[in-house]
């Protein structure tokens, strides 16, 4: 198959995907698009919304349509890393004799829904960085293997604090992106309404299967990158350092931490999906551009007059988008 016609088919498939989950999903358009682009990037979500918006519905729906095993795991202050990753239980045969055998958690399942991931302790949420990060979860001392492709969607909500948790900066940088989810306007609203109140649920079809998704994911990795585009990408990380040469007026002043080594590669991966979806094989720097606030915003740690002034991170990326010069 040639290159023109891969690129095809990504963009058929992936629009068709898009289709299905839109099926039941109104008026977030751009978020289902981030799921997706995180999902074939091989990458997690992390999705801030106050809570009704239709989070756990959206990745209910995608592993539907993409005919993935999904679980629900809802955090709590009292839950153990145990309750995610499983157990090691003593068990006896039919002829009596005792062994130990490994009961396998919700995470092992390939689209995972953190619900409210900020609400359980540092110690619970750590359990899920080596399944993030490795594709693998430890118990005693053996090493079991996650099913492919995985993906983590978790949520949060921004504005209830009370007894909440804040994610430490080592495994927000595990998120590929996050996405902020809106309020629906008012035409979406009465949509939401007529779907979730009549007795017919919407038919999903499912178009993909996970042999067709990690054939999708190496696609995506041979495209190709010109060296003033990741030069580009690099610049606008480099930015958001106060102490680099280019940094921005409001990195300078207001940036604690800029963002990390896993922020360009996932303004890399994401910038290549967007490009093939765009039929193109080559990255542009308007590429680069429109992944930049879902790849970035997390990543930046506001110091103590940023967040006095209520200074946000996507104020500080576009200071840094608007402020970057473009070589060609």
């Amino acid at each position: 198959m040639s290159v023109e016609d891969q690129v095809q088919q990504f963009r058929k498939k992936f629009n068709r995907i898009k289709v299905e989950v839109q099926k039941r999903i109104i008026g977030q358009d751009d978020v289902v698009e981030g799921i997706l682009i995180c999902l074939f990037a091989n990458g997690h979500a992390l999705i801030e919304g106050v809570p009704g918006l239709g989070k756990t519905r959206m990745v209910q729906t995608l592993s539907e349509v993409l005919d993935l095993s999904f679980k629900r795991i809802q955090f709590t202050p009292d839950m153990m890393p145990s309750d995610i990753t499983g157990t090691t239980i003593l068990v006896e045969d039919q002829q009596g004799r005792k062994q130990f055998q490994f009961q396998p958690g919700p995470i092992f399942s390939q689209v995972i829904l953190a619900d409210e991931i900020n609400r359980s302790t540092p110690r619970t949420q750590s359990a899920l960085l080596e399944a993030m990060q490795e594709r693998t979860v430890t118990i005693a001392r053996t090493t079991h293997k996650l099913e492919s492709p995985f993906c983590v969607f978790a949520t949060q909500n921004p504005i209830e604090m009370d007894g909440t948790y804040p994610l430490p900066e080592a495994q927000l940088d595990r998120f590929l992106f996050k996405l902020k989810i809106e309020f629906p306007d008012q035409t979406d609203l009465i949509q939401i309404m007529q779907q979730t109140t009549s007795d017919q649920e919407p038919e999903i079809e499912s178009v993909c299967d996970a042999g067709s998704i990690l054939q999708m994911q190496r696609l995506i990795r041979q495209v190709p990158v010109a060296d003033h585009v990741a030069e580009y990408a690099s610049q606008i990380v480099t930015a958001t350092h106060a102490d680099q040469p280019n940094a921005s007026e409001m990195a300078q002043n207001y940036v604690e931490l800029g963002a990390s080594v896993r922020g360009l590669q996932a303004i890399i991966l994401a910038a290549k999906i967007k490009t093939l979806l765009d039929g193109r094989y080559n990255v542009a720097t308007e590429d680069i551009q429109s992944v930049a606030l879902p790849a970035l915003r997390h990543r930046l740690l506001i110091n103590f007059e940023g967040q006095s002034e209520q200074i946000s991170t996507d104020e500080i990326i576009t200071d840094v988008l608007t402020t970057q010069e473009i070589r060609s």
